[in-house]
């Protein structure tokens, strides 16, 4: 943050997300009298815990935040398409979690670590995209890679957790899990079917012409425009899981130039932004409520051994696939 902390709007503080930067503000120390939190109508006598205290949630309207410097939009696609301009206008920095900007041609979509250079110099942005959990977490697992010997392919399978569908599919899960373990049938209402100990194909609706459903289009375009290569190919695979809240990917890279799965690994282990332990069982629930990707196996292809690479990642969903690459965001954007 700026050495004076800014005055954040969390609209949308109930949810998932909205929590979840809530309780990194806090945990940064983040002064609570600048940050205000806001809701639905139904969030009216909302208090949420903060440093010792409780903040109030109080129903959201455009002119309510006018008195913060910057917003985080932990809102559904159409309510931040309808809000985000008003806010934009009002001078506010507003970074976006939804889909509703990470495609249009002035909207930055910015991972900080991948292309943060989006958010500073003459052209300051006032509206910023956050991308897709899934994309940020694959592309921070290849990175190290990618910048020292290119990226000609890259296939993906996601184990993504319940959490992606928000606050009431974790409650899903709990609920679910009880009642097969108590010999009741399954009832669910967030997801097609039961999440409770089953695996199933993304439930995001599907394309009839390519039949990939909306989440791996989301990856396919988010990775090509973050990377800043339309002709990228990438083949990603999206599955929901009984995990609560983090996601797993099983990614294949095809490098540009030759390498093997030590210096991969080493490069991996290098850098900054991810955690690598290849002799560890690296898995979701060891991830929870951590802030990097971690990653746990570098394996080179039996046929291919010097272009084509295997890897594990882990990632918590609603930190960095969320809520925290977006306080980052701010971060790097250059004060007022």
């Amino acid at each position: 943050m700026p050495a004076e902390p800014q005055s954040i709007a969390i609209i949308g503080a109930i949810g998932a997300v909205g929590r979840e930067a809530t309780t990194i503000l806090e945990e940064r120390g983040h002064p609570p009298e600048q940050i205000r939190l806001f809701g639905s109508e139904r969030s009216r006598d909302t208090t949420i815990p903060y440093a010792g205290g409780r903040l109030q949630v109080r129903p959201f309207d455009k002119s309510a935040p006018s008195d913060c410097a910057a917003a985080l939009l932990c809102t559904p696609a159409e309510v931040s398409r309808e809000i985000a301009p008003a806010l934009e206008r009002a001078g506010m920095t507003t970074v976006d979690c939804s889909s509703a900007f990470r495609h249009h041609p002035d909207v930055p979509l910015v991972v900080p670590e991948i292309n943060g250079r989006l958010l500073t110099g003459p052209a300051r942005p006032r509206l910023v995209a956050n991308p897709n959990c899934s994309t940020i977490m694959l592309l921070i697992a290849i990175e190290p890679a990618r910048r020292a010997f290119g990226l000609r392919s890259l296939t993906v399978s996601t184990y993504q957790a319940v959490s992606g569908a928000g606050q009431a599919a974790i409650e899903e899960l709990s609920d679910e899990s009880a009642r097969l373990l108590s010999g009741e049938p399954p009832a669910p209402t967030i997801f097609p079917t039961s999440c409770a100990f089953n695996v199933f194909p993304h439930e995001s609706p599907r394309d009839p012409g390519s039949g990939y459903c909306e989440e791996e289009i989301k990856m396919i375009r988010e990775s090509q425009r973050i990377l800043d290569d339309r002709t990228l190919e990438v083949l990603p695979n999206c599955i929901r899981v009984p995990v609560a809240r983090c996601h797993s990917q099983a990614i294949v890279i095809e490098t540009g130039r030759d390498a093997s799965a030590e210096e991969i690994g080493n490069l991996v282990r290098e850098y900054e932004h991810a955690d690598y332990s290849p002799g560890t069982t690296v898995t979701p629930r060891d991830t929870e409520r951590t802030d990097r990707v971690r990653l746990g196996r570098a394996r080179a292809s039996i046929s291919n051994p010097a272009r084509k690479f295997m890897l594990w990642a882990c990632c918590d969903q609603l930190r960095k696939g969320a809520a925290l690459n977006a306080i980052q965001i701010l971060d790097r954007l250059d004060p007022q």
